[in-house]
């Protein structure tokens, strides 16, 4: 096989969004003659947005010609809560960060099942990536999800994962980038702009919109998540103090699990200080997000940093469920204010507030909101026109 930069393709045309139109409809395309046997090294520890990614690319890609195994170097909820069962699984387990073993037996994996392209998603599977595609000499691709340099809380750990990850990025092919915010920030770690794809996340798309009244009463707030700090439920909770105190009944439903024990233990605290624990409704997580979505009136995202592209964001959408959300990352590029949702500034418990009694009080058209995102989801946001993105890369990377 030929060195991997030999099989470098001219860079994609920049994503632009055309205009709202109505949903084109769904031709059906010929099944592809070949199919190519593509290699996903994941975590697998945990199974939230870019687990759903990875879990919908699998489910959509042979529409495209490629099929999805999955090298999974820590064996637990991805094995557990993933849809599409048909895809391959492998256990290559890491016994520390730098068990390095795991390169080798994904190597194995490589020559031995036919597989054409490395796909990583993110700094741990990039490590391991980076070294099979060396030894195989098979093409790395990587998938940018959140920006590394800046995803946790601890200034120390962005340091290292940002300075593997570029280390690892001089091995890829081509990245991914879920968002135009997130192609840049790939861009400012050094790597080459003219290597970098954005294909924004998707989510199945229903028929039609689902019928619901406008809320009257108590609203139900939602909010979906692995709880940790740069999600920022502490500025939910102050913002529904606030609202409590301006005679605004709202009732909030969590859904998700707590990172650590401690996290837990803080925003607990901080329920009984502010005296909102009777309106939290703690659901723990779930695989059927839309069944939950079904029970909220708005979906709220008051993430701090660290986003790429939620996926919550877009199943809410696809659900015509309203969105209020901060301006982080993605979000800005797939909701305009005013029209698919309502966009307020980070870390403001007090502006949150008011985007969020904006919609209670009438001064946004809730109907009217819901429909625009629900159309504008399922034109531009659904798994399949995701998969379709992925596969004009891999494409491109094997000069196909």
């Amino acid at each position: 096989m030929p060195p991997t930069d030999n099989l470098l393709p001219s860079v994609l045309p920049p994503l632009v969004l055309p205009p709202t139109v109505a949903p084109p409809a769904i031709v059906p395309k010929p099944a592809p003659t070949e199919t190519v046997r593509v290699l996903h090294v994941i975590n697998g520890d945990h199974y939230a947005g870019a687990e759903r990614v990875q879990d919908l690319l699998a489910k959509c890609l042979p529409e495209f010609g490629y099929s999805a195994g999955f090298a999974c170097l820590k064996l637990d909820k991805f094995f557990a809560m993933r849809q599409t069962l048909e895809a391959p699984l492998f256990d290559v387990p890491m016994r520390t960060r730098l068990d390095l073993r795991a390169a080798t037996k994904v190597a194995r994996i490589v020559r031995e099942g036919g597989y054409r392209i490395l796909h990583a998603h993110t700094v741990r599977s990039a490590m391991v990536g980076s070294m099979a595609s060396a030894l195989t000499g098979v093409p790395l691709v990587y998938h940018a999800h959140s920006p590394t340099s800046n995803d946790t809380t601890r200034r120390w750990r962005n340091r290292l994962n940002g300075a593997v990850e570029r280390m690892c990025l001089r091995r890829v092919s081509r990245v991914i980038a879920v968002s135009r915010a997130m192609a840049e920030h790939v861009a400012r770690e050094g790597f080459d702009p003219e290597r970098i794809a954005v294909v924004p996340n998707g989510v199945p798309r229903l028929a039609t919109l689902p019928i619901r009244m406008t809320p009257r009463g108590r609203w139900r707030l939602g909010v979906v998540a692995l709880f940790r700090p740069r999600k920022g439920i502490e500025i939910l909770i102050e913002a529904m103090a606030r609202l409590h105190r301006e005679g605004i009944s709202v009732r909030l439903r969590a859904v998700g699990t707590f990172e650590s024990p401690e996290y837990e233990a803080e925003i607990i605290a901080q329920l009984q200080r502010l005296g909102l624990t009777e309106h939290v409704a703690w659901t723990g997580f779930t695989r059927d997000v839309p069944a939950e979505l079904r029970k909220m009136d708005l979906l709220v995202l008051p993430s701090l940093f660290g986003e790429g592209l939620p996926m919550v964001v877009l199943e809410a959408m696809a659900a015509g469920v309203p969105v209020v959300a901060t301006r982080v990352s993605g979000v800005p590029e797939v909701i305009r204010h005013g029209r698919d949702g309502v966009l307020t500034d980070t870390a403001d418990s007090d502006a949150l507030a008011r985007a969020i009694s904006a919609v209670v009080d009438g001064q946004y058209d809730w109907s009217a909101i819901r429909a625009s995102a629900f159309e504008r989801q399922t034109r531009l946001f659904s798994d399949r026109v995701m998969a379709e993105g992925v596969a004009a890369v891999y494409n491109d990377v094997l000069g196909k």
